[in-house]
């Protein structure tokens, strides 16, 4: 009976077994299905995208540098585990007997299987740390460039620093983590009854650790003599005026670098051959030895900063300054700058104003803020459309060079009223935006609203516009089905809705092995049965043009304000600009973070109908770039259209980010720059009611050299802690000029109003100031808009539009007022015809010589000479003025609204007999 039951428990033992081999088995087949499965299926359904857009040899270089890499890791890692662990174990069979080690250790297939399992696991987060990190300095290291420009300390070229260097400090730095990881454990495993000090085996494995530590180190202490032309940290505790290589670095950090790496050498070495000899103690001398190496350089470093370099800084660092100038220069584009002088003179006069009649004739008058909400109320028409931005644009109207506002209106499906946010209604009938809206920039209607040149729907203007649609823009778009047996909305119209349908082909197929593919990618089982699918409907994916670009090349910066144009043929389409950038120019100042070096090689051009991105070349002679044109050479494209260049503008943030850079590295006379003596910074201006900093703005203006207006990118500059203008700066969009950048000084012995001080002069002065104060008080909003500097020839013209808007929510904002300054006059009338007219007059002789009526003239116009009262009745009038506020105030608390407003009306008419 006792045989009966040991049989049957035997026998339940091997179905357990066999049933947890299976178990076993299913789960590791679940995990590589999971671990790799997913992945590989993802990276298939992104090729298949990626392909249909053109784009799949650029996908295939980047998953192959990865697949390789990824590999690479998992062997490292995986195998240098298995090597350790397997150690391990050897040593402790050897150490111990049978009888005093757990079960599973002393049976050789489970402990194996053990190993290679925990290999596995830290061989796949290698494998993800090194594709993962590696990918693209690999690639960079490859195809690399170089730049034709030599370090003056190790003569070695800037592609060392930007590409070589980058890579073989990673390979360190991975290796060396995993070597100390390595290590740790075998501290842990032979501590175990202080194995290490008797066990040969276990002292052999620490050993060749210590070793490769040791060599590891080595290497990264002589890399690190690369690293100080990188920095301008000299020790933990102290920064050095220089970027770059500094005084200190050459005295101590530099030969440090070697004598650490030396002392890391033999250090490992002699703790190699203690700990092969058992002499324990001996071990801790290297390591005390390179502690100690450590603690002096930085005290040296330390010392010879404090009292040698800081008492006489500029005399010891004046070398290196120079270094720090001319590669801070050359990183940020900045050497190639043309500075002029600018004359600053009060020269203004009608003949002056006729010369430049372009230029005035597009001085910006709207601001992208208020109108942006302008946009949104009145020509969105309904609540699914929505403008996400206004850009500013250049085109040519009926022959005339005009700037422009420019926005698209898209679709937003969140804002679909709850009852039709079905399946169909998201996925394949409301599928895209339509059209744009166009206004002038300086000009606004009799109600302060813009002037349109495209409008409404379908769009009519001045611009025809061929395809309207925009499947691919700024709005956060869902994936959607075209060419569905629903036809999709395309705009209203009356009581009923135009529809469309998806004409281009560059969509992917649903048809075949993609139909399941994509359903399974959608996560849309509905997608898979839906009986509205044919042949011929493709998916639209990643239609947000952002993350659009950024799977198609991961490996640039992005602007973050594309805009929409009108191409020659009436299509619409989008334009980003790309940035390569970089964190190791040797002796450059980082402008944020670590990232020293940037340009805008790249400008991408999305079509809003078909979504077809196309990567244009516009700087060729950027090495780093080349070094990306030889990793994905189908990626660019170096002939440009003629119409996507008319539309090229330089972009903004790149503007800022050199101008400040600048501000600092105009200056030549080494001493100067040292002490930041002319240091230059962006003014502040009132918009909106708050004192904020001014950004660069695009003008249309004949420089003082050219006899053509074109379009300029510009910002003022200010001295530190001073609010008058010292300079301007700009640079050229148009054709052939396009990223020319000069400079324009003004005298020193000059004073030129700033931005900030003709905002104070506005506030300072009487008339407008009370004016402004009694709209605001009247319950409506005065909002100031942004300040325009405009120079004009050898002087500067001051334009601010003042917006009124009224306190009810439906309100919109209106250009009601349009303040002008020049030199010592500042005025506020209607419109920018009069403001200009009321300058001239104040400033040209001749022309108020002309503008004076006759005789004749002064009697039959009565009223219009009335009107211009002398300044000696001023005062009069503002008594008026001031009874009146009084009698207006006096009836909104009696809450007399009808005599309120009557009491305003008269207000308004006496300010505008002291304005005339």
């Amino acid at each position: 009976m006792d045989d009966f039951r040991k049989t049957i428990n035997i026998n339940e033992l091997k179905k357990w077994r066999r049933a947890g081999k299976r178990l076993a088995i299913t789960i590791g087949i679940l995990f590589i299905v999971i671990v790799l499965g997913w992945p590989t299926f993802k990276w298939f359904t992104d090729y298949i995208w990626m392909e249909t857009l053109g784009f799949g040899d650029v996908f295939s270089t980047i998953l192959s540098s990865k697949i390789i890499l990824g590999a690479v890791g998992f062997v490292l890692f995986s195998v240098t585990t298995f090597i350790t662990l397997f150690w391990i174990r050897r040593t402790y069979m050897g150490h111990f007997g049978p009888q005093q080690l757990p079960p599973f250790v002393t049976k050789g297939k489970v402990m194996n299987s053990i190993i290679s399992f925990i290999a596995i696991i830290i061989g796949l987060m290698g494998s993800v740390i090194v594709q993962g990190i590696g990918w693209e300095p690999a690639l960079k290291l490859l195809k690399h460039v170089s730049f034709g420009i030599t370090d003056p300390y190790f003569n070695m070229d800037v592609s060392f620093y930007m590409f070589v260097l980058p890579f073989l400090q990673f390979v360190i730095f991975v290796l060396l983590g995993l070597t100390i990881f390595f290590l740790l454990v075998e501290i842990g495993a032979y501590s175990v009854f202080h194995m290490y000090r008797e066990n040969r085996s276990a002292q052999l494995h620490m050993g060749i650790t210590l070793g490769i530590i040791g060599i590891l180190l080595a290497a990264f202490h002589f890399l690190s003599s690369y690293g100080t032309l990188l920095t301008n940290n000299v020790n933990i505790f102290q920064d050095s005026v220089v970027h770059g290589l500094s005084y200190t670095d050459k005295l101590i950090n530099i030969p440090k670098a070697y004598v650490l790496a030396a002392a890391a050498l033999i250090g490992a070495i002699w703790m190699i051959i203690a700990l092969y000899r058992g002499k324990l103690a001996s071990m801790m001398k290297p390591i005390i030895i390179y502690i100690a190496l450590l603690l002096i350089g930085q005290g040296a470093s330390i010392v010879v900063q404090s009292f040698v370099v800081s008492p006489n800084e500029f005399a010891k660092e004046k070398p290196f300054l120079e270094h720090n100038l001319e590669f801070t220069r050359a990183a940020y584009g900045l050497d190639s700058i043309e500075v002029k002088e600018h004359a600053g003179n009060h020269s203004l006069s009608e003949e002056m104003v006729e010369r430049n009649d372009l230029t005035l004739n597009n001085v910006r008058l709207n601001d992208n803020r208020p109108l942006l909400d302008i946009y949104n109320q009145i020509q969105t028409f309904r609540t699914y459309y929505k403008f996400n931005n206004v850009d500013i644009d250049r085109y040519k109207v009926d022959g005339n060079y005009e700037q422009v506002f420019i926005g698209a209106r898209e679709l937003s499906t969140n804002d679909l009223p709850s009852q039709a946010k079905t399946w169909v209604n998201r996925n394949l009938r409301y599928t895209h935006g339509y059209g744009i809206a166009m206004s002038h920039v300086n000009k606004v209607t009799k109600q302060g609203q813009p002037n349109y040149m495209v409008k409404n729907l379908p769009p009519e203007g001045d611009i025809d516009i061929t395809r309207p649609q925009i499947y691919f823009g700024e709005e956060d778009y869902p994936n959607v089905i075209v060419n569905s047996k629903v036809d999709e909305f395309d705009y209203p119209e009356g009581e009923s809705n135009e529809t469309h349908r998806y004409e281009a082909d560059l969509g992917i197929p649903l048809k075949g092995i993609n139909k399941i593919l994509f359903a399974i990618n959608e996560g849309s089982f509905r997608m898979f049965v839906s009986d509205q699918l044919t042949k011929e409907s493709q998916l639209l994916q990643n239609r947000n043009i952002m993350e659009r670009v950024k799977k198609i090349a991961p490996f640039f910066e992005y602007d973050d304000d594309p805009y929409i144009f009108v191409r020659e043929d009436g299509s619409l389409a989008w334009i980003i600009d790309a940035y390569v950038t970089a964190e190791r120019y040797p002796y450059s100042e980082p402008h944020e973070k670590s990232e020293n070096y940037i340009r805008n090689s790249v400008k991408v051009v999305i079509d809003a109908y078909t979504g077809e991105v196309d990567f244009y070349i516009s700087d060729k002679e950027d090495p780093l770039l080349q070094t990306y044109a030889k990793i994905f050479p189908d990626l660019f494209t170096e002939e440009i259209p003629e119409d996507v260049q008319d539309h090229f503008r330089y972009p903004v943030d790149m503007f800022k980010i050199q101008a400040k850079m600048y501000g600092t590295y105009h200056m030549s006379n080494l001493e100067v720059f040292y002490n930041r003596e002319d240091y230059w910074q962006f003014p502040t201006e009132k918009y909106f009611n708050k004192d904020i900093e001014m950004n660069p703005y695009y003008i249309t203006m004949a420089l003082p050299e050219e006899d053509k207006e074109e379009f300029v990118l510009m910002t003022p500059y200010t001295p530190k802690k001073r609010q008058n203008m010292i300079a301007w700066m700009g640079v050229r969009n148009d054709g052939d000029n396009y990223g020319e950048m000069f400079v324009y000084r003004f005298p020193k012995q000059k004073n030129i109003y700033g931005p900030q001080q003709i905002e104070n002069r506005i506030n300072q002065d009487s008339v407008i100031s009370q004016q402004l104060n009694l709209w605001a008080q009247g319950g409506s909003e005065v909002i100031r808009g942004n300040i325009l500097a405009i120079p004009i020839e050898d002087t500067v013209l001051y334009v601010e539009p003042i917006y009124i808007e009224s306190s009810n929510e439906t309100s919109l904002p209106e250009v009601k007022q349009v303040v002008m300054a020049y030199g010592e006059h500042i005025v506020m009338e209607e419109t920018f015809e009069k403001s200009l007219d009321k300058i001239l007059q104040l400033t040209d002789s001749k022309y108020d010589e002309k503008s004076k009526p006759s005789k004749d003239e002064a009697e039959d116009n009565d009223q219009d000479a009335d009107e211009d009262l002398p300044m000696e009745h001023s005062d009069e009038v503002l008594s008026e003025v001031s009874d009146l506020f009084n009698a207006y105030q006096e009836a909104l608390s009696n809450g007399d609204w009808e005599k309120s407003a009557e009491m305003m009306r008269e207000i308004e008419a006496k300010l505008n007999e002291i304005k005339k």
